[in-house]
């Protein structure tokens, strides 16, 4: 059954100039929120000393579901802080916004500058257009379905994603690698994930079993800006287990539209498809975009290193 609105490309880049604005908007509002907290260091907290929330994070999700409100009025909205205030409607074809008001709270609280609002929309159950900023480094990545991605950085013209062509990407072993500790600190999951960052940066010639000795790994806080910069390159894959859909569902897009590959859990299919059961799998990882090289297709390669990586790690269920 056809949904009742259809989007056209052009529809889709009307949206993508207004859903930018907002997010200015937004980005606006989570500088001032940085200041007053900073001078004032007044903050609740939510679960524990790691997972902080705001009032900001609920002024930002309501600043931008009354905008999108007003101009889309019959497009559905999914938003964090809506979401663990009980309100969960089904995914349907019918456009829908996805948002984090600030992803990366934590950072957005310490005042380390790696926060962005993430908006995300999705049509026929598959994100088509994802906009993501910092406000703190003015850092604006956009993407839309068939129309690549970009990142406008501090006032210039944007760059097509990725930033450089893309390189062949033998192994782990030569892969910088995005991933984070999360706010479940529970004995399962930290032991879970301890053993898995070991495997992934270990030597196997110095003892570590399984060891993949990656060039490193590094945690940005913040799993929207883990997937723009495996979109624009500066990461070679990025993994999480426990995130939501609107953590990841803007990035997905502007990832995807770089070239990106995008999957979910150790036992999803490796078909480049952000469907419902992906986006709500709270299981997802992104590899760049890679480069063919004499015996290897890119996209094959990207598989590969999935499966690679999935060897190294340990599954878990994400509270």
């Amino acid at each position: 059954m056809a949904p009742n609105i259809q989007l056209t490309p052009q529809d889709l880049q009307d949206i993508l100039a207004f859903t930018t604005n907002v997010a200015r908007s937004a980005g606006d509002l989570i500088l001032q929120g940085s200041e007053a907290i900073l001078f004032s260091g007044s903050v609740d907290e939510k679960k524990n000393s790691v997972d902080l929330v705001t009032e900001y994070d609920v002024k930002v999700e309501e600043l931008v579901k009354k905008e999108l409100g007003v101009k889309y009025p019959n497009f559905k909205f999914i938003g964090e802080e809506s979401y663990a205030a009980g309100s969960r409607p089904p995914l349907t074809d019918e456009p829908t916004f996805c948002v984090d008001p600030i992803d990366g709270t934590t950072n957005f609280v310490h005042g380390f500058p790696h926060v962005a609002v993430s908006i995300g929309l999705i049509y026929l159950q598959r994100p088509v257009l994802g906009v993501i900023y910092n406000p703190f480094l003015d850092q604006l990545y956009t993407g839309v379905k068939n129309q690549g991605s970009y990142l406008s950085l501090r006032g210039k013209p944007p760059v097509k994603l990725p930033i450089a062509k893309p390189k062949p990407l033998e192994s782990l072993s030569k892969a910088l690698l995005g991933i984070e500790w999360g706010s479940d600190r529970s004995a399962p999951l930290i032991n879970a994930k301890g053993e898995s960052f070991k495997r992934l940066a270990g030597n196997p010639n110095e003892g570590v079993q399984g060891g993949k000795m990656a060039h490193s790994l590094r945690s940005l806080g913040s799993a929207a800006l883990n997937y723009a910069m495996v979109a624009q390159g500066g990461l070679d894959l990025y993994w999480e287990i426990g995130c939501w859909p609107w953590d990841i569902c803007a990035g997905a897009i502007i990832a995807q539209e770089a070239g990106g590959f995008v999957a979910g859990s150790f036992t999803a299919p490796l078909d480049n498809d952000v469907n419902e059961a992906v986006l709500n799998g709270r299981k997802y990882i992104v590899v760049r975009a890679i480069g063919d090289s004499k015996d290897e297709q890119g996209v094959d390669a990207q598989k590969r290193i999935i499966k690679e990586f999935y060897d190294a790690v340990e599954d878990f269920e994400p509270v």
